[in-house]
């Protein structure tokens, strides 16, 4: 304990603690519900959905690793906010897509490359066409891409606000 600051030094410490528990909780819950909307609720994720998700694994193996490298805590949690706060505003820009707000930036079809013709018509039929631009699922008016940004979104900021050193 530091005699200058005193109470401080403490303080900042759980701060830290709980910006790390934060950076690996609220991603991980995050991609479990994507993952249980998609399995258990039936949902198909389209490529934009499927942007919002690696992020937030990068934001976990941050979060984790602050664990183990605890000299290195702070800058590993930093990198973890930034990483939601990513997944956040791909999540803001897919709901304004799914408004209509804008357009996205692909198709959101799955095609297999490098496949003969015959192979690449089978392949496109089997494919269940998912569009970015259709909501497959809301709560209170919001869906899941615009949950997830406001969530994110909110989340990085706090995990960044406990990170700060005073």
């Amino acid at each position: 304990m530091d005699a200058r600051t005193g109470e401080l030094v403490t303080s900042a410490n759980s701060r830290l603690r709980l910006a790390q528990w934060l950076a690996l909780a609220v991603p991980g819950a995050l991609l479990l519900g994507a993952l249980g909307s998609q399995v258990i609720g039936g949902l198909t994720p389209c490529e934009m959905c499927m942007w919002q998700r690696w992020p937030h694994v990068a934001a976990v193996g941050l979060a984790a690793l602050s664990f183990v490298m605890a000299r290195q805590a702070r800058p590993l949690v930093i990198l973890a906010a930034l990483a939601i706060a990513v997944s956040g505003a791909i999540g803001i820009f897919h709901a304004g897509v799914e408004q209509r707000w804008w357009e996205g930036l692909t198709t959101c079809s799955s095609v297999a490359t490098g496949a003969s013709p015959d192979e690449l018509l089978k392949s496109i039929l089997a494919t269940p066409l998912t569009r970015c631009d259709q909501i497959q699922w809301s709560f209170l008016g919001l869906s899941l891409a615009a949950w997830n940004g406001l969530i994110s979104l909110f989340s990085a900021g706090t995990i960044l606000w406990l990170s700060r050193k005073r």
